[in-house]
Parts: structure tokens; C-alpha cells; sequence
């Protein structure tokens, strides 16, 4: 049940979210929108209230709203829906409303485009910005519900031959100050540490009652950064004792460390996209569906905490990445509305459709690989690669 149950969970919040904002954005802004649908294709239950049907469709993941737009039937297809509103006669029809639950033409003054550039911008954005604030409020809520938790300095393991070892270290001791500055935190350790290759660190150590003082020269060895890129660090061979110690905060205190957390995600994603146009990430690296669903059951099998973090990592995902200036995306239908203003006229049928066929061509190739990426590491797992 959690195999099928956490992926959903996961990723129907994170894309109905979005919608949501969409949907909100467009009743602020006198956009006619006849339907809003937890799920997408056809729905499977609905009710009417006002000039909106509210549905919950056959597939539970995410969601789609359909607006009054010259675009429609484009915009449906990628929501959800797959028709256009003039080709369907709603469930709910109604001789008094209009087009699709009865048969009066929508108002001018009723479509996406008839608005003007400020509220077009607010609609599109609305769902990246709805997804940003997911992310703060989940982070945030993480941090207040469960606290911040960090690991002591204390040794569990020494490897042989390695610079811990040659250095004097044992087991069970505790670091307590680093260069003569003090730490409490085992991430404290490793950062000093890491920033050291092959220079001499001084180490204040606890062992017992006693005060160890020793000197350590970390090893080179390369890594990779949280975007991806290569980096060389340092390391003395030890293992920490894996006792995570938990603090509790005030509210002010969670909703600085969701702050903090939300937009450190944020420059992650960044920082991926960055290295995949330079080179530095592999877009063999990256993963898609199944890699999501594999993700979701692990957070959720670690925990509600690891799940609700896998969430807001997800939702300043979605956000970013809506955000770039491709076609289809968000941020291309801002480029969009920003240069059709400039041009001071709509741009050709043409042009909109090319506009149109790349994004769609970009977004299947992206789905592709990372589909590949994710069928590849499926097949290596089974056969112990």
C-alpha cells in the first residue's frame, strides 16, 4: 500500500498546489475558469457551485483548471482536461449559464486574454509562487512539529592506516574544539575538516575526563557538491556515532529555519541547472517518475519528517523549474506575454503554434531521458549494478 500510497501523496500535493494558485489567481481576476478538478482526465465525480465545477478526476495525481482562453484547447491538453470547452456539454447544464454548462458565449471581458498584463502575469505565476509557499509552510511546520536535530562530535569508528588514526584518535572521543575554536555539532566538524585537504588541523579532543590535544592532516578525496559539481575536500578516516540529538524551537525560530531550508533547496536546484549548461552535471544524473516514486516510499518508510522534507524539496522543485523561459512552462508563457506586450499586438497563429511545438518537443525530450535514467538504474538494481 505505502508503494503506491506515498507518490501519490507526494507528488498529488505538490502539482494540485500549483493548480490551486492558477485557479485562484484566475477568480481574482474576473477569468472565467468552469472547471477545477483534483486529478486529471475525466472526471469521475463532480459538483457544481457558482460558474466552476469541481471535480475529482479518474487519475489521483495533482490537478488542472481550465480557463476562458484563445489557447484552450492547447492549455487542456497539457492540464488535463483534452477538449474544448465549446466541444463539450457539461453534466451540469443549465440554460441560464454559459458555455460549458450551458449554451451562452463567454463575455469579452471573461478570457485570459482579454486581461491586462499585470493579472495575465499573476495567473501564470500563481502556481510557482503557491509552490514556494508549500515548500516554506511544509519546512517551516517540519521544524516546529519536530525540532532541529544534530549529531554530537563523538567517534564511533577509526579506519585503519588512515590520518584519524596515525593522528592518535580512538573511539569514543569527543571533539570539542577545532583550531581553538569550540564546536558541539558533528557537522561543525566535518565542515572544518572538509575545507583542510592536506593541511595540518588541530584537534581538541574529550576522552573519558581527560583533555586530548592532537594534530591531524586531512586526505584529499573528491566528491561532489549538492549541485553535482566535483569537489576535493578533506577527510581523516572516521565514523560518528549516529546519535541525533533533538531541540525544540519556538515558532519564530521554525518559520527562520523553514526560511533558511526553502530557499538553501532553492539554490540546489539552481546550482544543478547552472552545472547541467556547463558540463559539471550529467543529465544521466538527473531522475524522473520513477525515481520520485522510489523516493516517496523511502521518506515515507524513514518517516513522516524525511516525507514532509521530500515534499517541500519536490514543490521549490516544480517552482524553479517552471520558471525557466521554455515554452509551455510558466516562465515561457511569461516571456510570452512580455514580448507580445512589446510587440503592442498578439503574435501570429504561427508563431504561437512553433512557440508551442518546441516547449512541447523540449519537455518530451526531458521526460524521455529522465525516464531512460530512471529504467536504467531499475535494470542495474536488478542485476546488482
Amino acid at each position: 500500500m505505502l508503494s503506491w500510497l506515498a507518490p501519490l501523496l507526494v507528488l498529488g500535493l505538490v502539482i494540485f498546489v500549483h493548480e490551486l494558485g492558477h485557479f485562484l489567481a484566475a477568480k481574482w481576476a474576473g477569468v472565467y475558469a468552469p472547471r477545477f478538478s483534483l486529478g486529471w482526465g475525466a472526471p469521475l465525480w463532480s459538483r457544481r457551485r457558482g460558474e466552476t465545477e469541481y471535480a475529482l478526476s479518474w487519475l489521483p495525481i495533482g490537478g488542472y483548471v481550465r480557463m476562458a482562453s484563445k489557447e484552450d484547447e492547447t492549455a487542456q491538453v497539457l492540464e488535463g482536461g483534452g477538449e474544448a470547452p465549446e466541444a463539450e456539454r457539461s453534466r451540469h447544464w443549465d440554460e441560464h449559464s454559459m458555455i460549458p454548462h450551458g449554451p451562452h458565449p463567454i463575455p469579452a471581458d471573461r478570457w485570459f486574454e482579454s486581461k491586462t498584463l499585470v493579472q495575465r502575469l499573476v495567473i501564470l505565476l500563481a502556481g510557482v509562487t503557491m509552490n514556494i509557499l508549500l515548500a516554506l509552510v511544509v519546512s517551516t511546520g517540519v521544524f516546529a512539529w519536530y525540532g532541529t536535530g544534530y549529531v554530537p562530535p563523538v567517534v564511533d569508528s577509526i579506519v585503519a592506516g588512515r590520518p584519524a588514526e596515525v593522528a592518535g584518535i580512538q573511539s569514543g572521543d569527543r571533539v570539542v574544539a577545532i583550531d581553538g575554536t569550540a564546536v558541539t555539532r558533528w557537522e561543525e566538524v566535518l565542515t572544518k575538516i572538509s575545507a583542510a585537504p592536506g593541511k595540518s588541523v588541530a584537534l581538541e579532543l574529550l576522552r573519558g575526563t581527560d583533555t586530548v590535544r592532537v594534530t591531524v592532516v586531512p586526505e584529499a578525496q573528491e566528491t561532489t557538491t549538492a549541485e553535482g559539481a566535483p569537489v576535493m575536500v578533506g577527510r581523516i578516516g572516521v565514523g560518528v556515532k549516529q546519535d541525533v540529538i533533538r531541540e525544540s524551537v519556538g515558532v519564530g525560530e521554525a518559520a527562520r529555519e523553514g526560511w533558511r531550508a526553502t530557499w538553501a533547496m532553492a539554490g540546489n536546484v539552481i546550482g544543478v541547472l547552472g552545472n547541467l549548461l556547463t558540463g559539471e552535471v550529467s543529465v544521466s544524473q538527473l531522475g524522473g517518475p520513477v525515481e520520485i516514486a522510489r523516493s516517496s516510499v523511502a521518506a515515507a518508510q524513514d518517516g513522516m519528517e524525511n516525507l514532509w522534507t521530500l515534499i517541500a524539496f519536490l514543490s521549490i522543485n516544480l517552482a524553479v523549474l517552471n520558471l525557466l523561459p521554455i515554452p509551455l512552462l510558466d516562465g515561457g508563457q511569461v516571456v510570452l506575454q512580455v514580448a507580445e506586450a512589446a510587440w503592442r499586438r498578439p503574435f501570429p497563429r504561427m508563431v504561437r503554434e512553433w512557440y508551442a511545438r518546441i516547449g512541447f518537443v523540449l519537455i518530451m525530450a526531458l521526460f524521455l531521458t529522465v525516464t531512460f535514467n530512471d529504467l536504467k538504474r531499475l535494470v542495474l538494481g536488478w542485476f546488482g549494478g
